[in-house]
């Protein structure tokens, strides 16, 4: 440890008696000279940085793109459909989970749902039934929008196509039972998703496997898989319940040939990834 010279000795201050002394101010308090708000001041500081989240948000999404992933069938890597992808050609919030996280903060998750599924619904509707259907990713929050279940709806007007792709990303305070919401889209044509099965965030809490036609493996489970007898005994358990209640299970983020032949043998119905396809604009493969 480094030297440093003593410092010389101070004569003793003597300090003024209590009765006669100005009054003290705290040693915890910070140094703002008087008649300053430091609440003010942090206020201040929070507004000019939620005003700048603000303006990226709005120029994201003013640069918004739909771009689509294919999902093709597990045996036979025929087209089954499409996951719609929000994308950005400005890149002030550098990728979609960063535009999401400014939306939550900033309470306007339901504007950029309407906007991710307005330009999806005019994707599908100008693209021919051979497409197959289009997953179409649904925050919790939106369930509360009434738009989403109107049948003048951009969306609903293409219902039959569409597979509502449900993740919570966030958890609700309360007990709030939104099955019912669930079933108006389901009365409209949509099918659902509940997606990252197996993710932090998927935890079958506000929804249960009644309550769906498909579900997407996290890719954290997929990932490795033909390297991890125990995600392989998770997996196998998961497609053998899903195959008895009817329904689709959808290995996501499959990026090796080993990972799709594991997913395959243990009952996943269709697959998704960069093994397949990256997500690109519409449509880049052929039909």
């Amino acid at each position: 440890m480094p030297r440093f010279p003593a410092c010389p000795a101070r004569a003793p201050v003597r300090l003024p008696c209590p009765a006669a002394a100005e009054p003290a101010t705290s040693v915890l308090e910070p140094p703002f000279a008087k008649g300053t708000n430091s609440v003010g001041f942090y206020a201040d500081d929070a507004t000019d940085h939620l005003r700048e989240l603000e303006d990226k948000l709005n120029r994201c999404l003013a640069a918004m793109t739909m771009h689509f992933q294919p999902i093709v069938h597990a045996s036979t890597r025929a087209r089954f459909g499409y996951e719609a992808l929000l994308r950005s050609t400005d890149r002030s919030l550098p990728h979609p989970g960063a535009i999401l996280d400014a939306a939550e903060r900033l309470e306007r998750i339901p504007a950029v749902g309407r906007a991710v599924r307005a330009q999806s619904a005019k994707v599908i509707a100008n693209s021919p039934s051979e497409r197959g259907v289009v997953f179409i990713n649904l925050h919790l929050l939106d369930l509360f929008d009434k738009q989403l279940t109107s049948a003048f709806a951009p969306l609903s007007k293409v219902a039959s196509r569409v597979v509502l792709e449900i993740t919570e990303r966030t958890s609700l305070e309360g007990e709030i039972d939104l099955r019912y919401r669930v079933a108006e889209l389901r009365e409209l044509g949509y099918r659902i998703a509940i997606d990252d099965l197996g993710g932090g965030h998927a935890r079958m809490g506000t929804f249960t496997l009644l309550d769906c036609d498909f579900v997407k493996l996290d890719m954290s489970l997929v990932r490795d898989v033909d390297k991890h007898p125990m995600k392989q005994r998770l997996i196998k358990s998961v497609t053998e319940l899903c195959r008895e209640q009817g329904i689709t299970i959808i290995g996501e983020g499959v990026e090796t040939d080993a990972e799709a032949q594991v997913l395959v043998d243990l009952g996943c119905d269709l697959l998704q990834g960069y093994l397949i396809a990256k997500p690109a604009l519409p449509f880049c493969d052929p039909l």
